[in-house]
């Protein structure tokens, strides 16, 4: 961008808008790639030329691989690995040392670290993003974050119907149903929505030195969430894997729906 530019649109700022404007409307090449195989298939399953329907029917049948996925694994460490792998107390060791090593400052900053996964401060991210993309037009762009979270949370409420595991044996901090403690919403969440803002953001960045400042902070929210999880004694370490996983999974399925979408829309559009 020439010196030139930049000064006019210092001087004209609805000329900056409108630039912030075009840049919204273009492409966003995580969501508008070709679809892999499964994607294909998932067109071929909801008829070409249907985007809703491919998207809805992607949807859908992401949240059930995703759900049984989850509890399975969770009925793995449940099961298997804690009572029977000779790992439970190791588990519980790292959350009762940070228990044990508890301070104001970091009590404090444990609770900004739940709060930002929260169910409070994500909808809000996550709707004021979707807003924005409906001004734009830019329905797959909104959808694909409410849609991770949604998958997310779904995932996450299937598991805990059917996986039990009591909290670590600690003061907790929070009120929350003692058998809950598998797996970490939170972490999943704070994976699923700020993972997910990283990668469509950074995938309209082609420099590489912002690319990696963006993933930097996108990998460092879920870690700072999951540490905030132990440290007020909600979760174990494996509780805070299974919700890697989740978080991971959400995100990859909404990018395969939503390439699937973009190629089924293309299909109507051509047709």
């Amino acid at each position: 961008m020439s010196t030139e530019t930049i000064a006019a649109r210092k001087k004209h700022p609805i000329a900056g808008i409108a630039h912030g404007a075009e840049l919204l409307r273009g492409p966003v090449p995580v969501l508008d790639d070709e679809p892999n195989t499964l994607g294909r298939s998932l067109v071929a399953i909801a008829g070409r030329g249907h985007p809703v329907r491919t998207f809805l029917t992607g949807v859908v049948l992401s949240f059930f691989s995703i759900a049984a996925l989850s509890i399975l694994l969770g009925l793995l460490v449940t099961r298997v690995i804690v009572p029977h792998g000779g790992i439970g107390g190791a588990d519980d060791s790292l959350v009762r040392m940070l228990s044990h090593h508890r301070a104001s400052g970091l009590t404090d900053a444990s609770l900004i670290g739940s709060i930002i996964a929260g169910g409070v401060v994500l909808p809000i991210v996550v709707g004021v993003c979707a807003l924005v993309a409906a001004l734009f037009k830019r329905w797959r762009l909104g959808a694909f974050l409410v849609f991770a979270l949604a998958l997310e949370s779904g995932a996450y409420r299937a598991t805990t119907l059917l996986v039990h595991r009591d909290r670590p044996d600690v003061h907790r901090l929070e009120s929350l149903p003692v058998n809950a403690s598998y797996p970490s919403g939170h972490t999943a969440a704070a994976i699923a929505v700020y993972g997910g803002l990283a990668l469509l953001i950074t995938s309209r960045i082609s420099s590489l030195a912002p690319r990696v400042l963006i993933w930097l902070i996108a990998v460092a929210i879920p870690v700072y969430v999951a540490f905030a999880r132990m440290y007020r004694g909600m979760h174990h370490p494996l509780d805070i894997l299974g919700g890697v996983v989740i978080g991971i999974a959400a995100l990859t399925a909404m990018v395969l729906v939503s390439r699937a979408t973009g190629s089924a829309a293309a299909d109507r559009d051509g047709s």
